[in-house]
């Protein structure tokens, strides 16, 4: 469905701003590493 697309795809994948151009994924990494 589209939700899922959105949700498991687009959104961990698209890169933000508010967290120096990192995608979610790759931030969350670096914030379990501190």
């Amino acid at each position: 469905s589209i939700f899922e697309y959105i949700e498991i795809f687009y959104n961990r994948k698209r890169l933000h701003s508010a967290i120096g151009y990192r995608p979610p994924v790759e931030y969350e990494g670096l914030t379990k590493l501190t």
